[in-house]
């Protein structure tokens, strides 16, 4: 009589999830003790991952019972969509011109190809857009990609910033924009391409990681599970490489014009409301820069009455101090036989 299998499905309730959710309770207690600042941070990312895979996971079974590539195309941009909108707005400390179209270009120009040829020929899948396969290599990529292109701009940027007097040094002995400014890229790219490194190097001897668990937990076998693994790991090295090269080049090319030229005013380190491609810059412009304005006024307005106010009570102050003072002065000199009038002048 065999056992029952341990890969039987077990359903999972919001019970779980709340069970597990009790384990950022320690987190946030760990930051407290030591005054961390970053509790708050973890509930809020905490909060957020939980409304988003709801939200996601509704959305793909609709997209799987539909089983149409249109509908498959759409999730596809719509991930890379918000992965842009996660670097240019909330991840990026500091941004460049054009920022938001240049990095979804590279995304799109990135996870699409080599999601579409990987699951094509390496995972071979002759209808590649299918929801349960095509979709979720996607998300990987997006995922992994996003922090390479972070890196690689932040760097880049910050270098253009804090290391001018080297690039215009070459750029005045000569140099091209490209030679110039080919050492700061090939270190970005470094740095860009440092993690997905590292991870290949620990994957299976450190580390089991999660691709290779899912499918182990869904039910596969190891050895799939261990080639499924291999295969997303190149397809994450090369999406993270690709998107990389495309931002870091054309944040470059925005930084150092053609007339060879570093437009330091093209990079911003400005809040939300005065970046011209953050959420303003795709239709948000006009509400969020009417609360910007609309606040600043109302304040400078209470400004205004509270220290028109403020003087006022002031000025009445001081003239009841002066005549009080008169009033004063005038009974001391009637007490002494003289009055106000005839008293003598001083000197």
């Amino acid at each position: 009589m065999g056992s029952p299998s341990s890969n039987e499905d077990v359903e999972l309730t919001w019970l779980n999830v709340a069970l597990a959710f009790g384990f950022i309770t320690f987190n946030v207690i760990f930051s407290y003790v030591f005054d961390l600042g970053v509790g708050v941070s973890l509930l809020v990312a905490a909060t957020r991952c939980v409304v988003q895979l709801a939200i996601v996971g509704t959305l793909l079974q609709k997209v799987f019972e539909t089983d149409s590539p249109w509908a498959v195309a759409g999730i596809a941009f719509l991930l890379n969509l918000m992965g842009t909108f996660e670097i240019v707005v909330n991840k990026s400390k500091k941004r460049h011109q054009n920022m938001f179209p240049s990095v979804l270009f590279s995304l799109l120009a990135s996870t699409i190809p080599i999601s579409i040829i990987g699951v094509r020929f390496a995972m071979s899948i002759t209808k590649f857009w299918e929801p349960s396969q095509y979709i979720p290599v996607v998300g990987m990529l997006c995922g992994s990609t996003i922090n390479g292109v972070v890196v690689s701009i932040t760097y880049i940027l910050k270098e253009m910033q804090e290391n001018r007097d080297r690039v215009e040094m070459y750029l005045a002995f000569g140099a091209s924009r490209t030679e110039a400014c080919k050492p700061i890229l090939v270190d970005a790219l470094r740095l860009a391409l440092t993690p997905t490194i590292n991870q290949m190097s620990v994957l299976g001897i450190i580390s089991i990681p999660g691709m290779m668990t899912g499918a182990i937990l869904g039910g596969s076998s190891v050895e799939r599970a261990a080639k499924l693994q291999m295969i997303i790991m190149f397809f994450l090295s090369a999406s993270t490489a690709l998107a990389s090269i495309c931002s870091a080049g054309y944040a470059i090319s925005v930084v150092v014009d053609r007339d060879h030229r570093i437009r330091q005013d093209k990079i911003y380190s400005k809040s939300l409301y005065d970046f011209p491609f953050s959420l303003s810059s795709w239709g948000l412009s006009a509400i969020v820069g009417l609360w910007h304005r609309m606040r600043n006024a109302i304040r400078r307005t209470m400004r205004s009455v509270y220290k028109t106010w403020m003087g006022g009570v002031g000025k009445k102050d001081d003239r009841a101090r002066s005549g009080s003072g008169a009033r004063e002065e005038r009974a001391g000199l009637l007490e002494r036989g003289l009055s106000y009038e005839e008293s003598p002048p001083l000197g």
